[in-house]
């Protein structure tokens, strides 16, 4: 099940915002870009990653996913110096559930812009679980 967004890019270049296989369900990166084409709380890493978890926990519930089925969170960070207050926001969310992290310096396409997220996660139980049916 493929679930595409309203993205400038993505009817263009054939992706979608969300892929589930199985149990297995993939995020693409997504950003604090608004739909009325601004970014949301520019150069504030912090408010920029709690819209981003905000908008990929709506992306994961289209394909019945919730936030601890993450179990690797992936940030292309503009500037690595201000990347505190994305690791503040994502130790918030994840205490107790814990994916595996990358954090990466990257050029990101709009100023303002701090951080970008994608996700993995496996659909399973409380006790970790999975059907591949």
């Amino acid at each position: 099940m493929s679930v595409s967004g309203s993205g400038r890019f993505e009817k263009a270049a054939s992706y979608s915002r969300v892929k589930r296989v199985g149990p297995f369900v993939f995020v693409a990166g997504l950003t604090s870009m608004q739909q009325n084409g601004k970014v949301y709380a520019p150069y504030d890493i912090y408010e920029q990653t709690v819209y981003i978890f905000n908008k990929i926990e709506d992306v994961l519930g289209t394909v019945d996913a919730k936030m601890r089925h993450i179990v690797r969170t992936r940030a292309f960070v503009s500037d690595m110096r201000d990347a505190g207050g994305f690791i503040r926001r994502h130790g918030e969310i994840f205490k107790g559930i814990e994916p595996v992290l990358t954090g990466v310096q990257a050029g990101l396409t709009t100023p303002g812009m701090m951080v970008e997220i994608e996700v993995d996660a496996i659909i399973h139980s409380r006790n970790g679980k999975i059907s591949l049916t």
